[in-house]
């Protein structure tokens, strides 16, 4: 076994000493703390207007967001779920946005040099949506483009393409004023929601069930008539929706699982809600027609009927009015979002459920039938 040779000098031994070591160690503070004391003085002093040039925190933000800059921002998943926050709604679970086919998204800026851009597919971005579809949005800040997950745009068939009542093979009828006549809304209503549709979703099967928020899929919504017709048009007001998602986030506050909550009856078009199914309790300008209208019930137990919510022992329309107060709840948050809403008891072929819309005004009842 052979033993390591003294080392004929310091030069020669293998690391540094501790005394070294401590003075590396004061030496490398220092140069930090001049680093940092010149980064500062430089920032005090170009905000104080005393160096040539603007002001490096502005300058280095228009970097990030110059289409002519060498690297183009970087959108990292926290900021991407900053930008589309607004676009969610006052529940924060909105999945889609609505708009006409070919109207501009670039108005919609969603933060300091960030707009909306509808994604085609040669993975460039447009300002609007060439035609009517499902089409995903992606934030877009300079040159940097990335999806918003989650999150659609919904680009409408246009009124005008709805001739002798129907689009395609799908008949819709016609809405009251749409021939000329007159429409007389209730006096306190916003005029422009009874007015016809300015257009119409277009649902296939292959995007049924395309989510319009958390809980809600375009399929929920549609009218319950020509089931071998394809495709399917759908007329929906996000608003609504939004007002469901906030009913639903109170009635989970106040510890009622609301998992199973099912639609009953979403959009009606005209012709079926003249004729079609049980018209007891529909009314000749129902919102259910114009998009801003569900008929719910919590079926989180999977039995097919309201869920005993307010927890007696029975079923029966004491349990819509737990929804009922959930809705007076959030419209007393959003009064943007006030509607109607009637309670309903079980009858034949369905069990207690709630109405709720945002029609404008507010409005309650108790009703029988397939609601108005």
């Amino acid at each position: 076994m052979h033993l390591p040779e003294t080392p004929r000098s310091r030069w020669h031994r293998a690391g540094v000493t501790p005394r070294t070591e401590r003075r590396l160690d004061i030496a490398g503070v220092a140069v930090f703390l001049i680093l940092v004391v010149g980064w500062t003085w430089s920032l005090f002093m170009a905000r104080a207007g005393q160096l040539d040039g603007t002001d490096p925190t502005a300058s280095m933000a228009a970097a990030l967001t110059n289409a002519d800059a060498p690297n183009t921002a970087y959108l990292t998943d926290a900021a991407l779920n900053a930008l589309s926050g607004e676009l969610r709604g006052a529940s924060g679970k909105l999945q889609a946005k609505i708009r006409m086919t070919g109207a501009p998204l670039s108005g919609d800026t969603v933060a300091n040099g960030a707009a909306l851009r509808v994604e085609l597919p040669d993975s460039s971005g447009s300002t609007a949506a060439p035609r009517a579809g499902i089409w995903h949005i992606a934030a877009a800040i300079g040159n940097a483009l990335k999806p918003i997950g989650d999150f659609n745009l919904i680009s409408l068939r246009p009124r005008g393409d709805k001739q002798n009542g129907r689009v395609g093979l799908y008949y819709l009828g016609n809405w009251p004023g749409e021939a000329g006549g007159s429409v007389r809304a209730p006096a306190k209503a916003p005029a422009v929601r009874y007015q016809p549709p300015s257009g119409f979703i277009e649902v296939t099967q292959a995007n049924a069930d395309t989510r319009v928020s958390e809980h809600f899929k375009l399929r929920d919504f549609l009218t319950h008539d020509q089931p071998n017709v394809w495709p399917k048009y759908l007329v929906l007001e996000l608003r609504n929706v939004d007002k469901l998602e906030l009913v639903l986030s109170d009635l989970a506050s106040h510890g009622i699982n609301v998992s199973g909550v099912k639609v009953m009856s979403g959009f009606r078009t005209p012709q079926y809600n003249a004729g079609g199914g049980n018209t007891g309790g529909r009314a000749g300008l129902s919102r259910h027609m114009y998009g801003d209208a569900a008929d719910i019930f919590i079926d989180s137990n999977g039995d097919g009927q309201m869920d005993d919510l307010n927890h007696d022992g029975r079923i029966n329309i004491g349990d819509a009015r737990v929804v009922l107060a959930a809705v007076d709840r959030v419209e007393a948050a959003h009064p943007e979002l006030v509607g109607g809403a009637g309670v309903y008891p079980a009858e034949a072929g369905h069990g207690p459920f709630i109405h709720i819309d945002s029609r404008g005004y507010r409005a309650r009842w108790i009703g029988s039938g397939g609601g108005s």
